[in-house]
Order: structure tokens, then sequence, then C-alpha cells
């Protein structure tokens, strides 16, 4: 018999709710609704208790919600009824005395219609409840990452046999997508990074008319979202000529604190400490102050979740957890270099899911 994975979660989360000392936690966030329910539409909510759960949703996903959530209690409201107003008519209903939010994404406009018209109802602000269960993989998730890995790493090697030195920045980004898309992801995990030469030190910087062949490298930061939406996340840079000496100097600098990062990932670990054998080596090369960012983040249903690694992270790794790995050393005026793989954390170690080689011969 298959497990209901939405229900295993949802038990869970009541293990928070309980020792929050709540009646029940109203879920704003869609892509935690999706988490908690397999429900892949928006304009929901969840009410998640000991006593009653319940889905709130519109009509125009009645037919959906059947079909990716059986046995899950829903109310339907239509286009003649706001969320707001059935929030307020059905919550008395349950005799709840105390109501958690999720404060990072209720907007302070629902906040504010709720307690004017729940007086007697307290709404207490919750950060993360859902939000740390998700940085739990499990097998199925671990999978789904897998597979958005592969499909961004196929897109890759699809379009690097493509590229002409007359391709402009934006024109690469757009043939990788839809060579991610044609190996069956859902789309691009986020509109991918292409810096050419100087540009690729502007560590987010947006596609442009120049052309690949106005530099001898360039930058790409590209990922995947599998058809169940999950992430990958992987950066390489591709020599498309001669590398400038201080950037193949950079570039090995680069490779050898992402290495050494990798190699210290364990349960158990804070992540602040990986993130600080990665900065040692770049600082002891003398380019700390060209890496700004933290080390790297979770991924899953978000291109960007926790747990974080940086220099202020008290996240402690933790098996289950899927985590990007991408120190970068950014030079304005010459260029920069970022290397990004994506690690899963083992019961003894870690696992690189990703498998683009890193080495400047093999890359050229």
């Amino acid at each position: 018999m298959p497990v209901d994975r939405p229900a295993a979660r949802r038990s869970k989360l009541l293990q928070g709710v309980r020792a929050a000392k709540l009646d029940a936690l109203l879920v704003t966030n869609p892509i935690n609704v999706t988490y908690l329910t397999g429900f892949t539409g928006d304009s929901s909510y969840l009410l998640i208790g000991p006593r009653k759960t319940v889905l709130f949703s519109d009509s125009r996903f009645e037919t959906q919600l059947q079909d990716e959530c059986p046995g899950l209690e829903v109310h339907i409201r239509t286009s003649k009824t706001q969320m707001g107003e059935v929030l307020t008519r059905e919550l008395p209903k349950l005799g709840l005395k105390d109501l958690g939010i999720e404060s990072a994404s209720m907007t302070v406009a629902v906040r504010d219609h709720l307690a004017e018209k729940l007086a007697g109802l307290p709404l207490s602000p919750q950060v993360s409840l859902v939000e740390d269960l998700r940085q739990i993989k499990d097998a199925e998730e671990i999978q789904e990452i897998r597979i958005a890995v592969r499909q961004a790493e196929q897109g890759f090697q699809l379009l690097r046999a493509l590229l002409k030195p007359e391709m402009t920045e934006r024109e690469a980004a757009n043939e990788l997508e839809h060579a991610m898309r044609r190996f069956g992801a859902l789309r691009a995990a986020f509109e991918p990074i292409v810096g050419v030469g100087p540009r690729s030190a502007l560590p987010h910087g947006r596609p442009s008319g120049v052309h690949l062949s106005e530099a001898g490298f360039v930058l790409f930061d590209w990922g995947a979202v599998s058809p169940r939406g999950y992430h990958s996340d992987l950066t390489r840079v591709i020599p498309t000529g001669k590398l400038p000496p201080k950037l193949d100097k950079v570039y090995r600098v680069v490779l050898n604190a992402q290495e050494a990062a990798i190699a210290g990932i364990r349960p158990g670990r804070p992540a602040v400490e990986v993130d600080a054998i990665a900065r040692k080596v770049i600082e002891d090369a003398g380019f700390g102050k060209f890496f700004g960012h933290g080390l790297g983040h979770g991924i899953g249903l978000q291109i960007h979740e926790e747990p974080r690694m940086s220099p202020i992270s008290r996240d402690v790794f933790r098996p289950g957890m899927v985590v990007t790995v991408e120190p970068g050393i950014y030079l304005p005026g010459i260029g920069g270099v970022r290397i990004e793989d994506d690690i899963l954390v083992t019961r003894d170690g870690c696992e690189v899911l990703s498998s683009v080689p890193k080495g400047l011969d093999s890359l050229a």
C-alpha cells in the first residue's frame, strides 16, 4: 500500500503544533500547503490541529483537489466569497482558543482582518514550523531532486553542443532552459545566469546581449524543476578561449575551497563550520574580501530554503538535508568564478548528487 506522505508530514507537524501549545495552525504559505497536502494549485489555506484539519480553497480547483487530496476535508468557496470572509465565518465554529499563523507569509492585511473579525481568538505568530520539517527530505523527495539534477545536467550538456561564438548571453540562457524542458523539466529553477568575461563578477547578473566571443570564459548558473516541483542548482565556469592568468589562479582557489567544504559535511556538524572551511581557503589565498555571500543553502520545493551555510548560520547538518555548496570569488572588471554542486547529507557523511566535471581541462 503506497505511503500517504502528505498525511505523514501533517502528523509530524501536529507534534509541533502541540509543542507550541496551539489549538491549530493556519498555513498560508502556498509551498507549505503543497508540502502538507499534495495540492499543486494556489489561493488555498490549510488549517491543521489535533481536532480538525481542513483545506480552504475555491471552486476553480474542485476537481483537482479530488485528484490530489483524496480523504482530506476541503471547504470550497465560490467567486462570491473572499477567503477572509470564509475564515471569519468558519473558524469560530471550531471552538479554538488560540490560532498559530505563519508570520513569514501571512500579509499584514490578512492578519489585521482576522484580528478585527475574530477579536476573541488570539493569533500567535509562528516561525518555521513547517519549514523545519521541510529541511529533512524523505526518500521520494530525494529522488525528485536527483531527477532535477539529471535534467539540469542533460540540458547543460546539450547546450554546450549548441554554443557558438556569436551567441549572446540571453540566447544561451534561453537555449539552456529549452534544453532542460526537452529532458522533462517542468521549467528552469530560476532565470539562468550567464555571464561572459567581466560580467561573471556579477553573482546574480541577468543575461544580456553580450556575445560569448567577447571574452575567453563564461559563467553559467542554472537549475531545473522536476515534474513534482523539486529544484536543482548548479554553477560552472566554461573556458571559451584563453583564461586570464589571474582567473586561472582564482578558479583553482575556488575549486579547492569547494572540495574542502564538501569533505567537511557530516551529520551533527554546524553549518557555520563548513562555511568557515571554504572561507579560510579563500582568505589564505588573499581573496577573502571578494567572497561576500554564504557558502550555500538548502534546496527542495524552493530554490532557496533552510538550512543555510554562512558565517551567521545556526543550522546543524542532519541526514536528509540537501544543500548547495557554492564558494565564489568576484573581481570587478576582471571576472568571477563560482563552482556549485548539490549535496545530500547522509548518515555518515554526504553524497554529491551532481556530476558535471569541474576541472578546467575537462570543461574546455
